[in-house]
C-alpha cells in the first residue's frame, strides 16, 4: 500500500503543575499604576525536588530571603527530582505568564537568570521563547551553539568561573563565542580562581541588577 498524505489538526491541552516562590517586593502596592521588572531564576541540579526550602540556597531567592525590599518581583521555581530545565519549558513560561495576569509586572522588564543546571536553562528557555526576555545572565551553564540565531537580539551576560571542575568553562564559552562571531550582544565574566560556584559573587553584584534595569524590550527607561 503506497503512502498518503495527511495533515492532522488539534489543539491539545496539557495541565501544569510547578511549586515555586514568589517574591514581592515590600512596598509593592497591588492598586498603583507602577509596573515592576521581573526575574525568573532557574535554580542547580542539587534544589530539585518537592522542599522548596531547597530552592532558597543559592541566588536569587536567597537574596529575596534576606532584603523584603528587592525591587524585582521574582518567580523561583522548583524542577521536579530527575528532571531538567528544558523538559519543564511550557510549564516555566505558563508560570510567567500567570504572574503577569495577576500582578503589576511590566512585560517588557522580564529578566532570566540561573545556575549551573539552571544556567543551561537560561540558554535553552531564551532560544525556545526569543523576544520574551528583555535581558539574560546564564552562570555556569551551557546550550546548543546551533540555535544561537534564536539569542542574537538578546542581551546576554554570561558567568564561569575558569577553575570550573563540573561545568566546564568551554561550555560558556562556546555559546560567547557564537553569539559574537555572529553579531550578539553579550559580555562574559570570567572569574580567574572559581570552581563551579561562580553565582555568590555574580549575583552579589549590584551591577548586575543595574545591567537588567538597562535593557528593555522596548528600549523604555526606568
Amino acid at each position: 500500500m503506497s503512502q498518503t498524505a495527511n495533515k492532522l489538526e488539534k489543539e491539545i491541552t496539557k495541565k501544569v503543575r510547578m511549586k515555586y516562590l514568589l517574591h514581592i517586593p515590600d512596598h509593592y502596592e497591588k492598586e498603583s499604576s507602577i509596573k515592576w521588572p521581573l526575574i525568573l531564576f532557574l535554580h542547580g541540579a542539587g534544589e530539585r525536588g518537592d522542599d522548596l526550602e531547597l530552592v532558597k540556597a543559592h541566588g536569587i531567592p536567597m537574596i529575596a530571603e534576606r532584603d523584603p525590599s528587592f525591587p524585582f518581583i521574582t518567580i523561583s521555581p522548583q524542577c521536579p527530582e530527575d528532571s531538567f530545565w528544558n523538559a519543564e519549558q511550557d510549564g516555566l513560561m505558563a508560570l510567567v505568564d500567570e504572574i503577569i495576569a495577576n500582578f503589576n509586572v511590566d512585560p517588557d522588564r522580564l529578566y532570566l537568570t540561573g545556575l549551573s543546571m539552571g544556567g543551561y536553562g537560561t540558554w535553552h528557555l531564551a532560544a525556545e521563547y526569543p523576544g520574551r526576555f528583555a535581558a539574560i545572565a546564564p552562570i555556569c551553564g551551557g546550550g546548543n551553539p546551533n540555535r544561537i540565531h534564536e539569542l542574537i537580539g538578546t542581551p546576554t551576560w554570561a558567568f564561569h568561573g575558569a577553575k570550573d571542575d563540573i561545568v566546564p568553562i568551554t561550555e560558556s564559552k562556546k555559546m560567547v563565542d557564537a553569539l559574537r562571531e555572529n553579531g550578539g550582544n553579550v559580555s562574559f565574566t570570567i572569574y580567574p580562581e572559581s570552581n563551579h560556584n561562580s553565582w555568590t559573587e555574580t549575583y552579589n553584584n549590584s551591577e548586575l541588577y543595574s545591567w537588567f534595569l538597562g535593557h528593555s524590550l522596548h528600549g523604555k527607561s526606568l
